[in-house]
């Protein structure tokens, strides 16, 4: 589990709390941080170069570029800014946020491999793609090096469980769940199912609903907080194991409409 960052750095919180918050994550275990150069252009990046500042080793960085800037020279030069303003020389990750036309795919390969070689990034994924567009990308000559998929996954939207999980799985990739806990104005953690769970256990809705999107243990949830109260009460998720008959409770609450 890690720490998305949104609208991080964008005066939600005050930033000494949101910089307080994501350290707590870092202690806690949650080393990935996720963030974006057009996340508050590039405000949460700023912030977290003041959160990772001297522990740089201790945090696994994700950044992303966007699908205008993933072709020509664009792709560099974006790179270069996240990591002046993560204040860091190299990218644990570097995610193409959107899929680009799949005539792109080539050059975009290209584009990130180029930065993996020269040290920039450690490694690439991509983020918000089809089982179709993977599998496409998977043609592509060192296509099959992308590391991640990063797509929308939680109890209440579990569509990718249809195809784009199981293919992530055949393949040995892991998925990155963005919002887990359901999104700006979810009712999520209002549901009175999840909170008899959560009581039982002690902990906070958030924490089941995180258990239950890692259950697998092929999901990273990267949910955003910019309060230490939540981060804490998230962190809980990983030492917290769903009883079969749970999870069968969720399922039957939140089913997948199709299967």
């Amino acid at each position: 589990m890690g720490q998305g960052s949104w609208h991080i750095g964008q005066g939600r919180h005050p930033a000494a709390d949101e910089e307080e918050a994501l350290r707590t994550g870092l202690s806690l275990g949650m080393t990935l941080i996720d963030t974006s150069g057009n996340y508050g252009e590039g405000r949460s990046e700023e912030l977290i170069k003041r959160v990772i500042a001297g522990q740089r080793d201790g945090a696994f960085v994700v950044s992303k570029v966007e699908a205008d800037d993933a072709t020509g020279d664009a792709m560099a030069r974006a790179c270069e800014a996240s990591l002046a303003r993560l204040g860091t020389d190299h990218l644990d990750l570097y995610l193409l946020h959107e899929p680009t036309p799949n005539a792109e795919f080539s050059e975009v390969v290209a584009g990130l491999e180029r930065l993996r070689a020269a040290g920039q990034i450690r490694a690439w994924g991509v983020s918000n793609f089809t089982v179709s567009q993977m599998d496409d990308l998977f043609r592509i000559p060192q296509g099959d090096r992308c590391a991640t998929n990063q797509v929308f996954y939680n109890l209440g939207g579990r569509s990718s469980e249809r195809d784009l999980l199981p293919w992530c799985e055949r393949h040995g990739m892991p998925v990155m769940a963005y919002s887990p806990l359901g999104g700006l104005g979810a009712s999520l953690l209002s549901d009175p199912v999840l909170g008899r769970i959560a009581a039982a256990h002690a902990c906070s809705a958030a924490a089941v609903a995180l258990a239950w999107t890692i259950r697998s243990g092929n999901v990273i949830a990267i949910p955003e907080s910019g309060s230490v109260a939540h981060v804490k009460e998230n962190a809980v998720a990983l030492s917290l194991t769903l009883a079969p008959q749970e999870l069968q409770t969720l399922d039957a609450a939140y089913p997948l409409s199709g299967r």
